[in-house]
């Protein structure tokens, strides 16, 4: 059995698809983009300014589960320029600082809404 996971304290879909999906003890977290779910905008800024707003929305999700980046599991970057994923490791040790979640990283030719980054998660409860 699976159960919708939605929050407005992170971005509305942008397509046809769940913010998070939790099934089986998993919650499933959509591609998160660096939208501001106040404003329906893109983040201005760099990859520093996007990264912190994307694992801000992901917070709010795992929030909305009971959950928080402790319990992350498995995590996948995609990033638009992989010039900048130094830049996006330390934003991203900000909010994994111990056990740290299994992760991919990615260098895209184009992400949605002509972001630098998405970042996607599985947590376990």
């Amino acid at each position: 059995m699976k159960k919708i996971i939605s929050t407005e304290h992170a971005p509305k879909a942008v397509g046809p698809y769940s913010q998070a999906v939790e099934a089986n003890g998993f919650l499933f977290i959509s591609g998160q983009i660096p939208i501001n779910p106040q404003t329906s905008s893109i983040i201005e800024g760099g990859i520093k300014e996007q990264t912190e707003q994307v694992l801000k929305n992901i917070g709010a999700i795992l929030k909305q589960a009971g959950l928080d980046y402790s319990n992350v599991v498995k995590s996948t970057c995609l990033l638009s320029d992989m010039d900048n994923f130094a830049a996006m490791n330390e934003v991203y040790a900000k909010y994994f600082t111990n056990e740290m979640p299994a992760r991919a990283a990615y260098g895209v030719v184009k992400l949605p809404l002509g972001v630098l980054i998405e970042i996607e998660c599985i947590a376990a409860k």
